[in-house]
């Protein structure tokens, strides 16, 4: 001990002495938060605990000239667990399903198509078991980090597709929306998200959840790449762009909404203002409107014992959950009662329930499903853009189990079941944040109307972006929520960049995060460890 004291005052007052010292204590700082960070790698996952599995599939080779060049080249993209990729086990988000079934023999249609294109495909990403649920959550797998908040769920099912999108992961992700599983995580990160009309991009190679509902859905950062990869999937004719567009919103819907009606109105209203092709928006209450042209329903509200005007919305979802649940029994009862001794351990109660119950009057549930695709034929007819909140609730807190299969879900797939019923095409659009949540609108087109509504969304957001700019008082701009937020991403990123040896690039990332957040400590230890490496 008298070595070192006299060590340290023979050295004290050399310069390198303390830089010395410096470097040791960062070091074992930076070694501790590393442990530390590792035993909490449920909040803070890898790659956001977005992928199940990492792997890489290149596009088929570009053909030579005059062939067009691919359109999607040099993007990458992920694929959920219900995807087929030839010598992968299809997992449907369930250990107890993949290890019960074998090696797919074929890759799925609509990932051959992007392959195609150009585009890479790097992986698969969690999903909820078996696509039910919109929280996002995996039990098996983890819940992935919603990027944008990471103290939230992400939304789900197609959880990890959204989130592999929003943390910049990939260019573009491809999931499954039978309930809403695409547009629910899309607006809870902040992101865009398609889904098509029902039957306008092929399902095979897809498990099924529900045939009548499921589509295969789109996210994207950038409204350019949603359309470039949306156009390459679709397998309706080329249509040409309609010049004419109708705005229709649906107040009754935004009343839902925990964001005051009239701010997401305006922000639109004022986008189309001066716009070519734009007529003067319309309001309408949809509530009415579909109790007026789907008279099926009231048989169904009065078998459900529903009462007032917006329970016609809570008739509507309770159609479409009874027609999720009956064909998902159809689907999947065979290997369910399979497992026999099994059952209840490896599959979720919500499963279990589906298999269990019996279903009466089927024929009645697809009547109102056809009669909601004529009604809405006859609202929008080949220029109407019907203006819908995408989700009514503001993020949920992870681990938050309370009240949330009642009043979050119930109000979420009132909203999201008009699309999945009805069959309509829908795109969820990021408007910016209000009180620290992601904000969205969802315009939806009728059957058919896909190359139109991804069209007008090209068309629209530039402007829509400039007036929420404009009208900052009403919505933040979109960027991520907060600096805090952000300086998290950037640390993130630069943990990334840091395992892949790119010292200069994680030292850049992790001085951004400080900019923003000086007064986390981690992100210094980090700059550190980088300085150390270069």
């Amino acid at each position: 001990m008298s070595q070192s004291l006299k060590l340290i005052k023979e050295h004290v007052s050399n310069p390198k002495f303390w830089l010395i010292i410096g470097v040791g204590v960062a070091g074992i700082v930076v070694l501790v938060e590393t442990r530390r960070r590792t035993r909490r790698n449920k909040t803070h996952k890898q790659d956001f605990g977005a992928f199940v599995e990492r792997f890489e599939i290149l596009p088929f080779p570009q053909l030579p000239p005059p062939a067009a060049k691919q359109s999607l080249s040099a993007l990458t993209f992920a694929i959920n667990e219900t995807f087929d990729v030839k010598g992968y086990v299809t997992g449907f988000g369930n250990p107890t399903w993949k290890s019960t079934h074998k090696a797919a023999e074929k890759t799925a249609v609509v990932v051959t198509a992007l392959l195609k294109s150009g585009a890479t495909c790097v992986g698969k990403t969690v999903v909820e078991e078996f696509s039910f649920g919109i929280s996002g959550e995996n039990k098996y797998y983890g819940t992935p980090t919603n990027p944008r908040m990471p103290s939230c769920t992400p939304g789900g099912s197609s959880c990890g597709s959204a989130v592999a999108v929003a943390a910049g992961l990939v260019d573009f992700a491809v999931g499954t929306d039978t309930v809403g599983c695409v547009r629910v995580p899309a607006a809870l990160c902040g992101i865009f998200g398609f889904r098509p009309s029902h039957g306008a991009v092929s399902t095979i190679g897809v498990l099924p959840n529900a045939q009548s509902l499921d589509t295969i859905g789109l996210f994207a950062c950038d409204p350019s790449i949603l359309h470039r990869v949306g156009h390459v999937l679709l397998q309706l004719s080329s249509v040409e762009t309609r010049r004419s567009r109708r705005i229709i919103f649906a107040d009754d819907l935004f009343q839902l909404s925990t964001i005051p009606t009239q701010r997401t109105i305006h922000v639109i209203g004022k986008a189309i203002e001066n716009m070519s092709g734009y007529q003067d928006p319309k309001h309408l209450n949809l509530c009415q409107y579909i109790e007026s042209k789907v008279p099926s329903l009231r048989l169904h509200e009065q078998s459900t014992h529903q009462q007032n005007e917006t329970s016609i919305l809570k008739t509507i979802s309770s159609v479409m959950l009874l027609l999720q649940r009956y064909e998902f029994k159809t689907n999947h009862e065979e290997w369910v009662k399979s497992l026999k001794f099994k059952l209840g351990r490896g599959v979720p109660d919500h499963v279990i329930a589906a298999i269990s119950t019996v279903y009466d009057n089927i024929k009645a549930l697809y009547k109102v499903r056809t009669e909601m695709r004529g009604a809405f034929q006859s609202l929008l007819e080949d220029d109407g853009i019907l203006v819908i909140p995408t989700v009514a609730d503001n993020l949920l807190k992870l681990n938050t189990t309370k009240g949330f299969s009642s009043e979050f879900h119930d109000r979420t797939f009132a909203l999201s079941s008009i699309a999945s019923v009805s069959g309509c095409c829908q795109v969820t659009i990021p408007l910016g944040y209000h009180d620290g949540y992601c904000v969205s609108v969802s315009f939806v087109s009728f059957h058919g109307a896909d190359k139109f509504l991804l069209d007008t969304v090209l068309d629209i957001y530039s402007t829509l972006r400039e007036r929420v700019s404009v009208g900052s008082d009403l919505l933040s701009l979109p960027d991520v929520n907060g600096n805090r937020e952000t300086s998290e991403l950037l640390k993130e990123k630069g943990n990334a960049a840091f395992k892949e040896k790119q010292w200069s690039e994680a030292l850049n990332y992790y001085t951004e995060a400080i900019k923003l957040n000086g007064t986390n400590s981690t992100y210094y230890c980090n700059r550190a460890a980088a300085y150390l490496k270069m």
